[in-house]
């Protein structure tokens, strides 16, 4: 395990960036620089590595960038990942399996967050389980969320109603269909290839925040 001090980072509102390793590592590493520039409310490392990739050391690279920064970084799915590294915490797709047993095996804190859909049920589990957000997706069509159904934008509404879970939205969210997310109540967007797919990542989340409409914290 990494050795270096473990300090409690918070998840902010605002942009929840999502990068996929995948990618060419150096530009990779290249746009997540340009993105730190800005304010984020942390980053997600999505479980898509490549096979035979240099996991550890690519995870270090996204965590000394993120973490000079003091932005909170998550791995997707794979918490065993964070006894190892000097990760802040852990997305699942859906409820894990003996989370519980989980929580005790992991030897520090952790951020925890859980993608939601149009199951009320799931958003009471993460409720009950005290997890740190919950995510809605997919908001719209998209391709990095294809597994995702389109969720209701009532469903949403209920959520924040009921629950006083941070709320996150994700999936085919553009600075030019954001507008309609004004009704509902949350605390950030989660982005892929909105930001990095673009050659100034930098310039694209400056549109983004110009069009967040947060009223949840």
């Amino acid at each position: 395990m990494e050795m270096n001090t473990i300090i409690n980072r918070k998840i902010n509102s605002g942009i929840y960036l999502v990068i996929d390793p995948s990618m060419d590592e150096l530009l990779l590493l290249n746009k997540l620089t340009l993105c730190l520039k800005e304010k984020l409310a942390a980053v997600q490392i999505w479980d898509n590595f490549k096979a035979e990739q240099n996991i550890r050391a690519l995870i270090k690279k996204v965590c000394d960038l993120c973490h000079a920064k003091n932005v909170p970084v998550l791995i997707n799915n794979r918490w065993e990942f964070l006894n190892d590294f000097l990760l802040d915490g852990v997305h699942f797709d859906e409820i894990p399996e003996n989370y519980t047993a989980i929580k005790e095996s992991i030897n520090k804190p952790f951020l925890c967050g859980l993608t939601c859909n149009n199951d009320l049920t799931v958003v009471d589990w993460a409720s009950e389980n005290k997890l740190d957000y919950i995510s809605f997706c997919s908001i719209f069509p998209s391709s990095t969320a294809s597994s995702c159904e389109l969720v209701d934008f009532n469903t949403i509404n209920q959520a924040a109603n009921l629950y006083s879970l941070p709320i996150f939205l994700a999936g085919g969210i553009k600075p030019e269909n954001m507008s309609s997310l004004n009704e509902l109540d949350y605390t950030g967007i989660a982005v892929v290839s909105g930001i990095m797919g673009s050659d100034r990542p930098d310039k694209s989340i400056k549109k983004y925040q110009e069009k967040l409409n947060i009223k949840r914290k």
